[in-house]
């Protein structure tokens, strides 16, 4: 139509909410809010309708309840043991600290009297031998007095093993180093420490890096010893507990580990080995006032290697 105002233009006055009363048209309930069918959802309070099903609570069941409560335990009681593992283990490190200095350490010329004839390699044999049966011997008696039906203070006896072993090891290691001609410097206590750091190592001193075998022992290197000392008795605790498996296979293990513990050592000395034509003279090693009776006697590596 001529002059009319085409659809798309036109303008519709927006319709507002509805203004009338709770009760008004369309039975709205207020101004703003649209009105109440038959099916649609009630805004009125649900607490006291009685058209609702009543809550039942729910209670934890017992056995659930119990696996928590042993769950708690359980870890509680992992941390407190992991606490008393790391005591322990820190105790027996500074036991082996404590005994190192009086292991005692026969020098090159006693072991060329005590085993004459021998070359350096042959000399290195036999002491091996000699240790590894002494390992064994003390594995097997800690091995034998577990297989009682009760055993006997287990944690003494598996330190006295652990205590037992790193001192045959630690006179290995020593009289290893005489054999070679690699006598770290300095008096009693710095080579018993050059001694436990390359036991807890497993290697052989560089004599040619003072820093492979530190200084005399002062706090900090006792809390560093302590520390490698800790994490080889980590490494190998499952060897030095043949209580679990008896004595066979605990003088089995035990002599494994010291054989290999032999070789890497000798493997680092053969590096910076000097001929025993070449060495200087050297003086006595000094024997430790209280050393050590390994075994029940001093441990000497030649009737055992025999």
């Amino acid at each position: 139509m001529t002059g009319s105002t085409p659809p798309w233009k036109r303008r519709f006055s927006q319709r507002g909410a509805d203004q009338g009363p709770s009760d008004g048209p369309h039975r709205a309930r207020d101004d703003e809010r649209g009105p109440t069918l038959p099916g649609t959802a009630s805004l009125e309070p649900a607490a006291d309708r009685t058209d609702l099903p009543v809550p039942v609570p729910t209670e934890v069941p017992a056995a659930r309840r119990r696996a928590a409560v042993l769950r708690q335990k359980a870890t509680a009681g992992a941390r407190k043991g992991g606490d008393r593992a790391r005591a322990a283990l820190a105790h027996l490190a500074d036991r082996v600290i404590e005994i190192a200095p009086r292991v005692p350490v026969r020098d090159l010329a006693t072991l060329r009297r005590q085993f004459p004839g021998l070359g350096p390699e042959e000399l290195a044999d036999r002491l091996v031998a000699g240790a590894t049966k002494a390992t064994a011997t003390v594995g097997a008696g800690v091995g034998a007095a577990a297989m009682l039906p009760v055993p006997p203070a287990m944690p003494t006896e598996l330190a006295a093993e652990v205590t037992g072993v790193a001192a045959i090891e630690l006179k290995l290691i020593a009289e290893l180093h005489e054999v070679y001609g690699v006598r770290p410097p300095g008096g009693l206590s710095r080579r018993s420490t050059a001694y436990l750091n390359a036991w807890s190592d497993e290697r052989g001193i560089d004599v040619t890096k003072p820093s492979t075998f530190g200084t005399a022992m002062n706090g900090h290197l006792k809390r560093q010893l302590r520390q490698q000392i800790m994490k080889r008795m980590v490494r190998n605790l499952p060897n030095l507990m043949p209580f679990m498996v008896g004595a066979a296979v605990g003088a089995v293990m035990n002599r494994r580990d010291t054989h290999k513990l032999a070789a890497r050592v000798r493997a680092d000395l053969r590096k910076h080995q000097v001929p025993w034509e070449e060495l200087p003279a050297l003086p006595a090693l000094e024997m430790p006032e209280d050393a050590l009776e390994l075994d029940g006697r001093e441990w000497r590596g030649d009737e055992e290697g025999r």
